[in-house]
């Protein structure tokens, strides 16, 4: 068979050789016919009788669960588990049944294809990708009613060959992931996901090479082929020339030295080679996830997503998460970190994420009723979670971040409103951190153009470069015809982020960056030239980041940054970063 190349999205770094292990999902095709009357119950009673078997599955994995598995996974698990519950997936499909005589299969594929297509309307990357929890439940449950399975290889080493397995999959499920961890599986391909898909996630957390979003490779694939997944690069090489596979070989060695170099300096403090000592803090998205931010060396969490409380609920106001349930989940993640701050970032959530049935879908989420403008149009559901963010703060350091602010007006109702939740508080003698100190991301140009007014109002900037660069760039970074336009080394884009960094530090007032920017080492010395001095990533990126700050000199960066920041021509800044590495 001719070598061949495939393409798609880089999740997980590094470089895994192996034979194509093939996984075939229960796809969301299924036959269809109508029931005669007299059986629609019988149909119901085979439908309930599947969730509770997939329910049981779950709750055996979580029992089962391994001391060292990622948090990732079990909080997984917890996500699938209330899926499950919900009434869209636990009676909606039964009134189907009942009302329209569908058999069971073609019920469940009905509302879980109805489901799918809201989550579609999502802009948000991150929230859309959950679309995949809902079809990764629907799957588990079409495999108890068609009988079907997923079989794994129970290898414990390498086959004769020297050649351990890469997983091919359409997708790939949490629950599957977990049986991974003991079979000589060393990288994954899926034809769909991205940057925030659970294999990503889970990939990440595993450290092992990962490329997702690769369309068809689980067709074009054949089970025992030969495959490079090269996870730095996004790139998939099927049945290699020999030459080739030798020199990844050599690729896949150096950077295994490397590794092993890296993870002697997770004690290391990040300090640069002319003394500047440099902070850097973890993004999250579940408490669980705490574990693996302290163990990569985190100062504390430099943004934690609270989307993912709110997500699988089924788009009623009495499904969302009550304030007890949130200040669970935020105490425990300020206690997981030991003192430690962390930095709660408030919902950054839309009219298109369905949180309010009542609500129409705006044409163009990216530029509707989003984040802290939709928390101010539901100052109920704002006051909630701000309550809950306060009353954690009573257990640690917490410091809480306002997402999307770009009026004067945004930050001074947001304060009002955080101010009246102190008030609510202090009037049921509740304790909490009369003191927290209040942020703001910095992701819309025009916040980051008029930051004076942010500067006076509030504690801290933390500044979001994945949505100001699509902002400032006018493009939607998830349309695959638009996304090569996405470009951190804009011109624009730059003048933006140096300015930012500078106006706060002339104010004296703490920033970061917890973009995606943060975590990647081809700009980390650009930042440091600019003078950022606080970097928010993935616990996975850390490491890397913080050996380019150790062998960093600012003396010498800083007249190169200058130079960059003064250019316009894409050629000439971007040969100028390249330089920036080999100072």
């Amino acid at each position: 068979m001719a070598s061949f190349t495939l393409h798609g999205i880089p999740v997980s770094r590094g470089i895994a050789i192996g034979r194509a292990h093939m996984l075939t999902p229960a796809a969301l095709e299924v036959e269809h016919y109508l029931v005669e009357p007299e059986e629609v119950e019988a149909e119901v009673q085979r439908l309930q009788d599947a969730i509770v078997t997939v329910h049981r599955e779950l709750q055996s994995i979580w029992k089962h669960l391994p001391q060292d598995a990622p948090a990732e996974l079990g909080a997984f698990l917890d996500v699938h588990g209330l899926i499950l519950s919900d009434p869209m997936i636990s009676e909606v499909p039964l009134s189907i049944i009942r009302n329209r005589h569908y058999n069971a299969e073609w019920a469940l594929v009905t509302q879980i294809d109805e489901l799918s297509a809201q989550f579609d309307e999502i802009e948000d990357e991150y929230l859309r990708g959950r679309k995949q929890d809902i079809q990764q439940v629907g799957e588990r449950v079409l495999k108890v009613l068609t009988g079907t399975a997923t079989h794994l290889p129970r290898l414990t080493e390498a086959d004769e060959t020297g050649a351990h397995l890469i997983v091919v999959a359409h997708d790939i499920s949490p629950a599957d992931m977990l049986q991974f961890r003991d079979r000589a599986f060393s990288g994954f391909v899926t034809d769909l996901g991205g940057q925030n898909s659970h294999t990503a996630i889970v990939s990440r957390s595993l450290d092992i090479p990962a490329v997702v979003g690769v369309q068809n490779a689980s067709m074009l694939i054949k089970q025992d082929d030969w495959v490079i997944v090269d996870g730095d690069a996004g790139v998939v090489i099927v049945d290699p020339p020999a030459i080739i596979l030798e020199r990844y070989r050599e690729r896949q060695a150096v950077l295994l030295r490397e590794r092993k170099k890296l993870s002697k300096l997770k004690k290391t403090p990040a300090v640069t080679r002319d003394g500047t000592s440099i902070s850097l803090l973890a993004n999250i998205e579940l408490p669980d996830d705490c574990p693996v931010a302290l163990e990569s060396g985190a100062m504390g969490v430099g943004l934690f997503r609270t989307e993912f409380l709110f997500m699988g609920r089924g788009g009623h106001e009495s499904r969302l998460p009550s304030e007890d349930e949130q200040f669970e989940s935020y105490r425990k993640t300020v206690v997981a970190m030991k003192g430690r701050p962390v930095t709660i970032r408030t919902l950054d959530i839309g009219a298109d994420k369905q949180l309010d049935d009542a609500r129409e879908i705006s044409l163009n989420p990216a530029l509707g009723l989003r984040a802290i403008r939709y928390c101010l149009a539901e100052p109920q559901l704002f006051l909630t979670q701000l309550r809950a963010i306060l009353r954690a703060s009573a257990y640690g350091p917490i410091k809480l971040l306002i997402p999307m602010l770009a009026h004067a007006f945004e930050i001074d109702q947001t304060l009002a409103l955080i101010n009246q939740a102190k008030e609510q508080l202090r009037a049921e003698n509740i304790k909490f951190d009369p003191d927290i100190a209040v942020g703001a991301m910095i992701e819309v140009p025009a916040a980051a153009l008029a930051l004076q007014m942010f500067v006076k109002r509030l504690d801290f900037l933390s500044i979001g470069t994945n949505d100001l660069i699509q902002y400032t760039l006018a493009i939607d970074r998830v349309d695959h015809e638009v996304a090569h336009l996405y470009n951190p080394l804009h011109p624009a884009v730059l003048y933006l982020l140096g300015h930012s960094i500078s106006t706060a530090a002339k104010a004296g007032v703490p920033v970061s960056v917890c973009g995606e920017m943060a975590g990647d080492i081809r700009f980390t010395r650009l930042l440091l030239g600019m003078g950022l001095r606080e970097f928010s990533m993935h616990p996975a990126q850390l490491l890397s980041v913080k050996q380019e700050i150790l062998g960093s000199d600012l003396g010498k960066i800083l007249p190169h940054t200058k130079k960059i920041l003064r250019a316009v021509e894409p050629a000439i800044i971007t040969e100028a970063v390249e330089q920036l590495r080999i100072l």
